[in-house]
């Protein structure tokens, strides 16, 4: 195979691509239960950690509406290599100093790198893959960052050997991916996305949320439960007695290990059976495992299990919200619909830390899977409101069509 062909080929492209969400996955897991820990040992409280957190997903909210312009400027490429070069001085920076403050403003510039990242890779993939195949090449895609996102916080264990290993590890990896993304040949999106992107932007953002307003919600719900869990369960298990080693290095990674099992699958299933049905009866029964966590804490051996089987359901959300999105908006849409889904995984991924550190002060105890549980039934009854208006309007058109 000659280098220009390798250049050109799809297998190719796509698989750099799903290797450089694995690498952002990565580099967020390892920052969210490694600063906890650091931070909480430096005497922070638990509201001002989840703060801190925040601040990832305050520079992915930052950049989300100044991407597109970019991206259809200067192609996919010299996008995402931008943001793996702001990942890798962030991280090389970050033992340096010690300070929340200083810490806040590189955790927003990761968030920034970290958008410049995804939304690339999702509307690259999205855009050149088939309805058919959309949904599996969706969830390998969320395999890959959930791989990542699991690998990062065996990090933590790192931190007793010395504080620059982890993020020394992170940035390694984000040069290394930089080596494939390089041999990848640029491309731009199509004229559909152009001509999108000169209408009125608060004009394409109300036909998104008109259109497929549920489609969105699986990236704030995902973006809740991953930061709480990353953000403040590190935080919350010290507090409550729990080995800190256990939960880091077995039970969140159980979490995410247990979605990789199922996210193929998943996909393909919602290929079959419909996004929409899948998407509800996921959400019920993750509100059903969370609450049940509850009353097992101190079992190690049952929560590990609740864990992994809520991995192996809730971590395909995402995914499964990002094709989702594809199926209900036209093609000129599906760029800004992803722009979206980014800025409402941040919101989720802010609000999770902030609502869990402020429950893990007033309630203590079950704190933590109060506020996934009650998040997760809210979504479940928001589902069925879709649902049921989706319906009534498909029986207008109906009704006016014949």
């Amino acid at each position: 195979m000659s280098t220009k062909k390798q250049h050109n080929n799809p297998t190719y492209r796509y698989w750099v691509l799903v290797g450089m969400v694995l690498i952002a996955g990565f580099s967020q897991g390892m920052l969210l239960p490694v600063l906890a820990v650091m931070l909480e040992t430096a005497g922070v409280s638990p509201s001002a950690n989840g703060l801190n957190a925040a601040a990832l997903y305050i520079g992915i909210i930052l950049i989300a509406p100044f991407i597109e312009k970019p991206v259809r400027k200067y192609g996919y490429k010299p996008v995402i290599i931008l943001g793996l070069i702001l990942v890798t001085v962030s991280l090389l920076l970050f033992p340096i100093w010690q300070a929340f403050w200083f810490w806040f403003i590189l955790r927003m510039i990761v968030g920034i790198a970290d958008n410049l990242i995804h939304f690339s890779t999702q509307v690259w993939i999205s855009a050149t893959s088939t309805k058919e195949k959309r949904g599996r090449q969706l969830s390998i895609y969320g395999l890959a960052f959930g791989l990542g996102f699991g690998i990062g916080p065996m990090m933590t264990r790192l931190i007793d050997v010395n504080e620059f290993l982890p993020f020394m590890i992170a940035s390694g990896s984000s040069l290394i991916a930089w080596g494939f993304i390089i041999f990848l040949k640029n491309e731009w999106p199509s004229s559909d996305f152009e001509t999108a992107s000169q209408l009125n932007t608060l004009a394409r953002y109300k036909e998104v949320v008109k259109l497929a307003w549920f489609a969105l919600l699986p990236g704030f719900c995902y973006g809740y439960l991953e930061a709480s869990l990353h953000g403040n369960y590190p935080v919350y298990a010290m507090r409550m007695g729990l080995d800190i080693h256990f939960v880091t290095v077995i039970l969140l990674p159980s979490f995410v290990f247990g979605s990789l099992i199922t996210q193929l699958p998943l996909g393909i299933l919602s290929d079959k059976i419909g996004r929409s049905r899948v998407l509800r009866s996921l959400l019920f029964i993750g509100f059903i495992l969370f609450f049940t966590m509850t009353f097992v804490e101190h079992i190690p051996w049952a929560l590990w299990s609740l864990f992994a089987v809520s991995g192996m359901l809730l971590g395909s959300l995402f995914s499964l919200g990002i094709a989702y999105l594809a199926d209900l908006l036209p093609s000129n849409l599906l760029p800004t619909g992803n722009v979206m889904i980014g800025v409402l995984f941040a919101v989720g991924s802010m609000i999770g830390p902030m609502v869990g550190g402020w429950l893990i002060g007033v309630v203590d105890q079950g704190a933590i899977y109060y506020s996934i549980s009650g998040m997760l039934l809210m979504m479940v009854v928001l589902g069925i409101i879709f649902e049921y208006t989706n319906k009534k309007q498909l029986q207008k058109v109906r009704k006016a069509a014949s």
